[in-house]
């Protein structure tokens, strides 16, 4: 069977299971060790039958099992980077390399080079502080979670790709708070208890890492509460939340920080996503 032929019946019985297209290049990339404009230049070759048979084993698993493909292949790319991810920590998101682009901006327009000491609150798979370590190396950056489980995938990462973090177990504020930084970053549990969630979430990613309380807030306000005196003069706070939480997280903001500016930042889709917090002596 050519590559062509195999990728549309894959892809036409993703649509017919209510699942997405996507995933059959993320696949087939996986099995065959090749980038998907590869897999393109091949797409009238004929695929062996080992591949056929590799694909179909896995992806059965996805269609009818109702498994993400990121943890059957057992990794996610987030901004360029291929992160391990199993069922200990969420899959990274589009919406979080958003998040981790304009901290870099951030970083360029207030910071201008200075080293300085960032915070990755519930870290999960390490995605945002390895990166952020990764792409700006006067970063240095120390990330938490509660779950010890997660931190072992975090480490993973960060030793396979080469980044210097500094992991702590604990919940939320607790492992730093006798620590001051300049830059706090966090996208906590946000899924308020009630919310429909997808079954391929719910059913496969860790729930401690998806709800956030009754309304989904909980994490945030625990974070702005107490976050005041691990901060040092000039600091950012930065964080990725429900697109329909912009104005309890301005609330908030100005409940802790009265003082401080804060902004909204739509994600890509024109999606109100992201709030950042500077306190301090910014010229914003």
């Amino acid at each position: 069977m050519k590559y062509q032929k195999l990728i549309q019946e894959a892809e036409d019985l993703a649509l017919e299971n209510g699942k997405e297209a996507s995933a059959v290049f993320l696949l087939l990339s996986h099995i065959t060790k090749l980038s998907p404009t590869e897999l393109y230049s091949c797409i009238q070759k004929e695929a062996s039958k080992e591949v056929y048979e590799s694909f179909y084993e896995l992806y059965n698993q996805y269609i009818y099992k109702n498994e993400p493909i990121q943890y059957l292949i057992g990794a996610s790319c987030f901004y360029g980077y291929d992160f391990k991810v199993n069922k200990n920590v969420l899959i990274p998101r589009y919406e979080t390399e958003e998040l981790v682009e304009q901290i870099l901006y951030r970083y360029d327009a207030h910071f201008k080079g200075k080293q300085v000491d960032v915070c990755d609150l519930a870290t999960g798979s390490g995605c945002i502080g390895i990166t952020l370590a990764l792409e700006e190396k006067n970063m240095k950056v120390v990330a938490t979670d509660i779950s010890k489980e997660a931190l072992e995938v975090a480490k993973e990462n960060s030793q396979r790709l080469g980044a210097f973090v500094e992991f702590l177990e604990g919940d939320m504020l607790k492992p730093v708070e006798n620590r001051k930084f300049d830059i706090f970053v966090s996208n906590p549990p946000y899924i308020p208890e009630d919310e429909e969630v997808m079954s391929l979430v719910k059913d496969n990613e860790p729930n401690i890492a998806l709800f956030g309380g009754t309304d989904g807030m909980k994490f945030y306000q625990i974070i702005l509460s107490g976050v005041r005196p691990l901060l040092k003069k000039k600091a950012l706070i930065c964080f990725e939340h429900g697109y329909n939480k912009k104005e309890e997280m301005l609330a908030l903001a100005k409940q802790y920080f009265p003082e401080a500016r804060a902004e909204v930042l739509k994600d890509l889709e024109g999606k109100d996503r992201m709030t950042f917090i500077y306190v301090g002596d910014f010229n914003v």
